[in-house]
């Protein structure tokens, strides 16, 4: 519940991005927002940092991609049709599956599996390139439906997709545990077999080259069942907009604010401002 309850709001982001973007040294590459977590989630209503953000982004000609599950992006459609016109943003939408009531649980107050299909749709008609991420691919609870999300996610328009197997790091692995018990107590020993065997016999491994694909058999059948439905559909994003975005026309911001007395003193010992 801390997640949820305990929020820390960058509230100055929009202006030390700025900053950053009119240094001299600066080289203007796609910026990704949602990475760490969701940029769009519930606080954004009111705090429009994300809107904020992509603002600056906006009017420096500057290239972003955006990865959420919320359908809160909607609201910023003006901006992001207008980047994409000029091949400046995408959008990742997170979908994990097509069940209702497996997403209730496991995603409680995020956008319903159907909502998240018609954000797809309506950012595609609005000219803004999609791409899906399922994630994550549960062993025996969401992994059977892999096609059909596929299926779905093209007739919403989305132009390529990728997938990420469950990964348990940490705190999440306790509660993953709990979770299974509650809801899926008649596979939750088949479902943790599978994940171990895609970890080495663990929960979770951390090796960069395996944490999101996972190892062995299992795991290549994933793979291989994904490779071909995408290829079926036409999901492998060769040659979409997605994955060629234009920095060429950036310039770098005219109005820069001032520095205040936090950040000089950080500058003056030799610190970045974070955001």
């Amino acid at each position: 519940m801390d997640f949820e309850s305990k929020i820390f709001a960058k509230v100055n982001a929009p202006e030390v991005l700025r900053r950053e973007l009119a240094k001299a040294a600066y080289e203007p590459s796609a910026i990704a927002l949602g990475v760490n977590t969701d940029a769009y989630q519930p606080c954004e209503r009111e705090r429009k940092l994300t809107r904020r953000v992509l603002e600056v982004l906006q009017e420096c000609q500057h290239p972003v991609g955006l990865i959420t599950k919320s359908s809160l992006i909607e609201r910023d459609i003006d901006i992001l049709s207008a980047m994409a016109a000029r091949q400046q943003a995408g959008v990742a939408i997170t979908l994990t599956t097509l069940d209702p009531a497996i997403s209730r649980t496991l995603e409680p107050r995020a956008a319903a599996p159907a909502r998240r299909l018609r954000t797809i749709r309506t950012l595609t008609d609005a000219g803004i390139p999609v791409a899906v991420s399922i994630a994550p691919i549960i062993p025996f609870i969401t992994e059977p439906d892999l096609e059909r999300i596929l299926e779905a996610v093209k007739e919403a328009g989305a132009v390529s997709a990728h997938y990420t197997v469950l990964r348990l790091p940490w705190e999440v692995a306790p509660l993953f545990h709990q979770w299974l018990q509650a809801h899926f107590p008649d596979r939750a020993k088949r479902v943790m077999n599978r994940v171990r065997e895609m970890r080495g016999g663990k929960d979770y491994d951390s090796d960069f080259g395996a944490r999101m694909k996972g190892e062995g058999v299992w795991a290549e059948l994933i793979r291989q069942r994904f490779k071909i439905a995408t290829e079926r559909l036409d999901l492998t994003g060769r040659g979409s907009r997605f994955h060629n975005m234009d920095a060429s026309q950036f310039t770098r911001p005219l109005v820069v604010p001032p520095l205040g007395a936090r950040a000089k003193a950080a500058a003056a010992a030799g610190q970045m401002d974070l955001f």
